[in-house]
């Protein structure tokens, strides 16, 4: 099958697969294109790209805080992640959520935990949070006596699967690292300053990662990890106020230019870090007031 269109394809809506036959997939059931007033298309309705937050409870935030780990899992104690998992639970208490809290989970218990929030009633919920605090790899997350795909984790809560936070923001917030490259930075100069329609199941999810793909997550041993330092001091600043990217990019900032590693390690020292925010969210979420 060609990459390249042709007239008869105009109207049809191919996939960027190998092996995919392009018969039979069709036109999308609803086609929206501009009007010939560009003053309607540049004025939508105010509330089209903000998410619905006045529901009677903001959400629940669960907190899974794993410090111990199996000796053979080869994971080492997580000294710093109680001070996180404190700031966690004031910071999205004092917005509203209602909290859950699990210490040192099993890949069983992570399940389990995940499992049974995902079938709860969310009906009467704006959103959905779930912080993370664990060694990590790739894909994966620790638990006490070894890893889970983090897939199988967050996609507990999609659309066909949690089916009362349809179209709403699930956000999930993952300390852990995501390999073992380190970065050494690099000097820069200073620069100035409501019909029911389709969703994908995908649709509506947050993930902000401490520290980009392939690279360690950096945590204090007495003040915390420095992603959760920097989220949890962005939120309590402005997560009353700013919309959520907006948050996360503060967030980014922080990381980035406030923190360099200091290690008795060799090789370990003067280290950067930058988080990776991945947003399918559909609208600006704002934290009620």
């Amino acid at each position: 099958m060609s990459d390249c269109a042709t007239e008869t394809d105009t109207m049809s809506d191919l996939v960027d697969a190998k092996g995919i036959a392009a018969q039979g997939l069709g036109s999308p059931s609803v086609q929206r294109f501009t009007t010939e007033n560009p003053e309607v298309d540049a004025k939508p309705p105010a509330d089209m790209y903000t998410y619905k937050m006045n529901y009677p409870s903001l959400g629940q935030c669960v907190i899974i805080n794993n410090k111990n780990f199996d000796k053979h899992t080869g994971m080492s104690f997580r000294n710093g992640t109680d001070v996180d998992a404190g700031h966690a639970i004031k910071v999205f208490s004092s917005l509203g959520y209602k909290v859950k809290f699990a210490n040192d989970q099993t890949v069983q218990q992570i399940q389990q935990l995940l499992y049974k929030v995902s079938q709860d009633d969310h009906s009467q919920s704006a959103s959905f949070v779930c912080v993370m605090l664990s060694h990590g790899d790739e894909g994966v997350f620790y638990g006490t006596d070894g890893n889970v795909e983090l897939k199988k984790l967050t996609g507990l809560f999609r659309g066909d699967r949690c089916k009362t936070l349809v179209g709403k923001p699930k956000l999930f917030f993952i300390q852990a690292c995501r390999g073992n490259d380190l970065d050494g930075g690099i000097e820069t100069d200073s620069v100035a300053d409501d019909s029911p329609e389709r969703i994908p199941v995908e649709a509506d999810f947050l993930y902000a990662y401490s520290t980009a793909p392939g690279y360690y997550s950096w945590r204090n041993t007495q003040k915390g990890s420095w992603f959760v330092q920097a989220l949890c001091e962005m939120l309590q600043r402005y997560g009353k106020q700013l919309e959520i990217m907006q948050i996360m990019t503060r967030v980014n900032h922080m990381v980035a230019l406030d923190f360099e590693s200091m290690s008795n390690m060799p090789g370990f020292t003067a280290k950067k870090q930058i988080p990776c925010i991945v947003s399918m969210l559909t609208k600006d979420l704002y934290f009620p007031h």
